[in-house]
């Protein structure tokens, strides 16, 4: 099976995820449709962006992995959306004051500084990011106990004084956590291939005696509970006199 795209529609039936109750998708979609040039960061394959009813005159969006790079285009090139190719390394490949809109949902890495030059003034970045200690349960049923400065990883507090450091101003910034249920091993293998540095380096052979064990706990005990942690932050770059 794919693992490409952040689509997660063969786990139905088989997991669960509970959603934020900001609604990231529809509150993207609001903005996207009031701006006039907008980047969306780290696109995966395209499906959130592609989710918004009405995009902007010029929308972009840039993704790293070339698996990925190919579904986003395949799916955003109809909406009129560029999709660029880029290492998700600084500097971002576009001007100054590009954009009016910066999006981003789950980026690995937020490089604050670059989003803040790529604003214009009075334009937003608004992303929803994973919190700390995300999915813990499941990556320390096969890693372990991980260590307080990973479990801390993610704060929101510390995206705010990285985007404030940056010249931006925090206009919102919400975190819940969020209830995960997974039915079978298979769900758990899907996910864990997917969403690869949960357990780096994960394959079912490496894991093959706590995929077992695993899988006979589902059988006695139900499905395994484990809680996401995703964080809302929006800022705004401020007009200068």
């Amino acid at each position: 099976m794919s693992v490409a795209g952040w689509d997660f529609s063969w786990l139905e039936g088989r997991a669960t995820e509970a959603r934020p109750s900001w609604g990231y998708q529809r509150a993207m979609g609001e903005r996207l449709a009031r701006a006039s040039a907008a980047l969306d960061i780290q696109t995966g394959g395209g499906e959130v962006l592609a989710g918004a009813p009405k995009l902007p005159p010029v929308m972009v969006a840039t993704e790293s992995w070339p698996p990925n790079v190919a579904k986003a285009t395949a799916l955003l090139h109809p909406r009129g959306a560029v999709v660029v190719a880029d290492e998700d390394e600084p500097p971002l490949p576009f001007a100054d004051a590009a954009f009016d809109l910066v999006t981003s949902r789950h980026p690995v890495t937020v490089w604050w500084d670059e989003i803040a030059r790529v604003l214009r003034p009075g334009g937003t970045y608004f992303s929803q990011q994973v919190g700390p200690a995300s999915v813990f349960e499941l990556v320390e049923y096969f890693l372990g106990p991980q260590p307080e400065e990973i479990r801390t990883k993610r704060d929101p507090e510390d995206a705010r004084r990285a985007a404030e450091a940056a010249g931006l101003e925090v206009v919102d910034l919400r975190a819940e956590r969020l209830r995960m249920e997974f039915s079978d091993v298979g769900a758990v293998v899907y996910f864990l291939r997917k969403v690869i540095w949960m357990v780096p380096g994960f394959t079912v052979e490496q894991y093959r005696d706590r995929l077992r064990e695993l899988h006979d706990r589902m059988q006695t005990e139900g499905p395994f509970v484990a809680h996401s942690a995703r964080f809302l932050i929006e800022a705004r770059k401020p007009f200068r006199d």
